[in-house]
């Protein structure tokens, strides 16, 4: 192993020694379920902003976004970044503040049990109902995190694919179970300034390394339809293929996606004063903003990096390696940047476990809160009920190494399909329940599951007949969730004086 191996080693190491930490000294102050799952509701404006981002952005802001940018161009990261960019601020803008009084005055700690809570749902049939839902989509999107670990040390240091990801497993779940909501929470602004180190440390040398930022315009240029929001670049063509307003609007949709994410509305309910989510919002909108453009150019700049001959040409899955290629090209310079480079690759796994550690909380929670005790009605004492979430946590995490064995799976595309489920499955029945008096509990049952297997339907059997169809699951499963509530909400009874008072008293 040589110097610059060393140097990379010693810095990730020093960040995993870090995080874990940080795990183990939250474990003394889980005293509860809701401690465990919610921290107390403690969080202040800049933890609650840069944790929520983190854990958003996943292995994909350094991984599937500058691969996707690499292999076609600016169009489909384009739109979805603009989708993204204001689905977030929408979200901070409408559901952050009411969520957190909502979930206070109904006595919710889980986004399972606040949809009970919201409609009085006694048989806690909608909490088990979501539950199922975060499991089913959680294990997918916690297998990407763990891929996109496996590819960081295959690629760079030759290890063995299945090897590096159960480490890098043991070392998320270590953390996650020991410490909790808090645990998570913390390392996750952590994660956010390494990211944020990694990505603009990247960008700069990488520019540099390429002959400035004329060269890297001119290769893309090169390149038919790489620059265009109209067009996008066919690697295996070597042409433009024209991308229209259908695909333009189903990629916008991914914006969609915020209003039904779990881990980064568990945010929202924990911070610690209502009046502080201004703070967090604006923190958070730019952040987001800055952190996915420049991702998008490192994945361009790359390009040109492969052209010049510095760095290998990429293809396929492959592509979402680019930042690991940089770093170790980087690494070639001497010791501090060898140092660097390891930082980079640190803020790798800081973008994986950021979302990994929120991912395993929120289903581990739907197991051993909402289904264990409030589906079957388990008497679980605290101790007994934080036990059953830490195991929950290691099942769910290897059932997600299972999922990502495959070392030539797509993180872009497995984070797509589970961004999907969870945004038509929640996203309806959230915006319904805070927005809507006149949601019922029946609309808000047949919302859910129709937006949830709408997902699987469009996906699997309506897009691949191409055409008009082939669009982002997205975006026709959140649209059937919306009518499905709107339509059977008005055919039920509508909600009782109690359900009403509480709804009235959430708004002001």
């Amino acid at each position: 192993m040589n110097t610059a191996s060393i140097c990379i080693l010693i810095a990730i190491f020093v960040y995993l020694i870090g995080v874990l930490l940080v795990g183990f000294y939250f474990s003394r102050q889980n005293e509860s379920a809701s401690d465990f799952y919610l921290g107390g509701r403690k969080l202040g404006p800049l933890v609650t902003a840069m944790s929520a981002e983190a854990s958003d952005m996943s292995s994909y802001l350094l991984m599937g976004l500058p691969g996707l940018a690499y292999l076609s161009g600016v169009a489909d990261v384009g739109w979805t970044v603009i989708g993204l960019s204001v689905g977030t601020y929408l979200n901070w803008l409408f559901t952050a503040r009411r969520l957190r009084r909502y979930t206070q005055i109904t006595g919710s700690f889980t986004i399972p049990q606040f949809f009970s809570n919201r409609f009085h749902d006694r048989k806690n049939i909608l909490s088990v109902i979501a539950a199922l839902i975060i499991i089913i989509f959680f294990i997918p999107y916690t297998a990407s995190g763990f891929a996109a670990c496996g590819k960081l040390f295959s690629s760079l240091f030759g290890i063995n694919y299945m090897t590096a990801m159960i480490i890098s497993a043991i070392v998320i779940v270590s953390y996650t179970a020991a410490g909790g909501f808090l645990a998570a929470s913390t390392t996750d602004f952590i994660q956010s300034i390494i990211m944020t180190i990694a990505i603009l440390f990247v960008l700069v040398f990488s520019t540099v390394s390429a002959g400035g930022m004329d060269v890297v315009m001119e290769n893309a240029k090169a390149l038919p339809g790489y620059l265009s929001f109209t067009s996008t670049y066919a690697e295996s063509t070597g042409t433009a293929e024209p991308y229209g307003l259908l695909k333009i609007v189903s990629t916008c949709a991914w914006g969609l996606g915020y209003f039904g994410m779990p881990h980064i509305l568990l945010r929202f309910m924990a911070i610690e004063d209502e009046k502080k989510l201004t703070l967090s919002r604006r923190v958070a909108s730019v952040w987001v903003v800055i952190a996915m453009s420049v991702a998008i150019l490192i994945g361009i700049v790359g390009r040109a990096l492969s052209h010049t001959g510095l760095i290998d040409f990429l293809s396929g899955s492959d592509t979402e390696t680019i930042i690991v290629r940089i770093a170790d090209l980087l690494s070639n310079y001497g010791i501090f940047p060898a140092l660097m480079a390891g930082i980079i690759l640190a803020g790798i796994l800081a973008s994986t476990m950021s979302t990994a550690d929120s991912q395993l909380l929120a289903a581990s929670s739907s197991v051993s809160q909402n289904i264990l005790q409030e589906g079957f009605h388990l008497k679980l004492s605290q101790k007994a009920g934080i036990l059953a979430a830490r195991l929950t946590v290691v099942v769910i995490a290897i059932l997600g190494v299972i999922i990502a064995r495959d070392p030539n799976s797509s993180i872009f595309g497995i984070v797509s399909f589970a961004w999907a489920g969870f945004g038509a499955g929640f996203g309806p029945v959230m915006i319904c329940a805070l927005f809507w008096k006149r949601t019922t509990f029946p609309g808000a049952v047949a919302g859910m599951v129709a937006g949830g297997v709408s997902v699987f339907v469009w996906k699997y059997l309506i897009a691949p007949m191409g055409g008009v169809f082939a669009i982002y699951e997205l975006l026709p499963a959140f649209l059937v969730g919306i009518i499905v509530i709107v339509v059977v909400s008005l055919l039920t009874k509508e909600p009782g004086k109690e359900i009403l008072d509480e709804f009235e008293a959430a708004k002001k």
